[in-house]
Formats: C-alpha cells, sequence, structure tokens
C-alpha cells in the first residue's frame, strides 16, 4: 500500500506583516512629527495670547486714565479733556476691554490645543473667533486714531481746531492707547495665521 506524501506549502505572511508593520510604523512617525510641529505653534499662540492681554488690558486702562485739566483757570472756570467727552474713546475703551475678556476665556482653548496638538475642534474654534475679535479690535482702534489725528493736527474746512497744543498730556496717553491697540491687531493677525497653518493637514 502506497503511503500518499503530504504537501504543506509555506507561504510568506511574515513578508506582509513585515510590511504592514513598516507602514504604521511610517504612520506613527508621521502623525508624531506632526504633532511635534503643531504643538510648537500651540505653545507659540498660547504666549502672544498671553502678551495680547497685557497690551489690551494696558490699552484700554491708559485710554480710561486719559484726562487733564488746564491748570490756569479758577476752580469755578476750568476747562478739562478726558476720555468721557469723546464717545469714540468711550467706544474705545469698553471694546478692548472685551477683547482683552476674550483673550482670558481664549486661554483654555489655547492650552488644549498644546496637550491635543491634532486636535481640530478648538483650534477650528479659536480661528473664528479670532477672526471676530480682529475686525472689533480693528474698528476700535482705527476709531480712535481718527480722533487722536484730528486732535493733533484738526481740520480747517471743518474749523475743527487742534487741542493738543493745549491738552498735550491727554494727547499723549491717548495716542500711546491708540499705538497699544494697533499692536494688538498685528497679534491677532499672527493668531489667525498661526491656526490657518494648524488646521493646514501635512
Amino acid at each position: 500500500m502506497a503511503k500518499e506524501s503530504t504537501t504543506i506549502e509555506v507561504g510568506e505572511p511574515s513578508t506582509v506583516t513585515k510590511s504592514t508593520s513598516h507602514e504604521k510604523k511610517k504612520g506613527f512617525v508621521a502623525a508624531a512629527a506632526g504633532g511635534g510641529h503643531k504643538r510648537g505653534l500651540a505653545i507659540f499662540d498660547f504666549l502672544l495670547r498671553l502678551a495680547a492681554i497685557g497690551i489690551t488690558i494696558g490699552a484700554s486702562s491708559v485710554m480710561f486714565t486719559a484726562e487733564e485739566t488746564l491748570p490756569f483757570f479758577t476752580q469755578f472756570l476750568q476747562f478739562q479733556a478726558g476720555y468721557d467727552d469723546f464717545p469714540t474713546f468711550q467706544f474705545f475703551v469698553i471694546s478692548i476691554a472685551i477683547v482683552a475678556s476674550y483673550l482670558v476665556l481664549a486661554l483654555p482653548f489655547s492650552i488644549v490645543t498644546i496637550v491635543r496638538p491634532l486636535a481640530v475642534v478648538p483650534r477650528l474654534i479659536l480661528l473664528i473667533s479670532d477672526t471676530v475679535v480682529l475686525t472689533l479690535t480693528t474698528s476700535a482702534a482705527a476709531a480712535a486714531a481718527s480722533i487722536v489725528y484730528l486732535a493733533h493736527n484738526g481740520n480747517a474746512n471743518t474749523n475743527w481746531l487742534p487741542i493738543c497744543q493745549q491738552f498735550g498730556d491727554f494727547c499723549q496717553t491717548a495716542s500711546t492707547a491708540v499705538v497699544a491697540a494697533s499692536i494688538s491687531v498685528v497679534f491677532f493677525v499672527l493668531l489667525i495665521v498661526i491656526s490657518a497653518i494648524a488646521l493646514k493637514r501635512h
């Protein structure tokens, strides 16, 4: 009786396994590299927000304290200039204070992007919110800058006399606040660029 020979074919599953493992490893390394890059952007974003908080609080506070009384009049007749004499400056103080409050509230989202650099939702929320707040900051700074310009130079066509020759300290304080708000506008532009880069898929 002839014995039947049994042939066992041995394939090469190890090659497939190694290839799959290698692809997974490459994907993990790529994800880690992307996460590290985005984490660096998130840290820079957080530091910019801290700086913007200081600048916006300073701008709003400085404009709020802008006030000067001319010293050469009696106590019954004095000329005084204050931020509340100009509705535009009042709008500036309120708007920049709102911006500063927003920046404080946005810090937790910025921290989340550091802990989870690949998360899309918090970064998208920051991008949209920063764009809206940038509009408010720009409008407040531009409106205040126009009044500061008229205070310094006046307008002969409308008989708007320059008041900074008399209220020099008041104009200097208001100008400082406007410059600080303009710097915060630049910071917001950088924050929006950072968010756009972080949302880009590699």
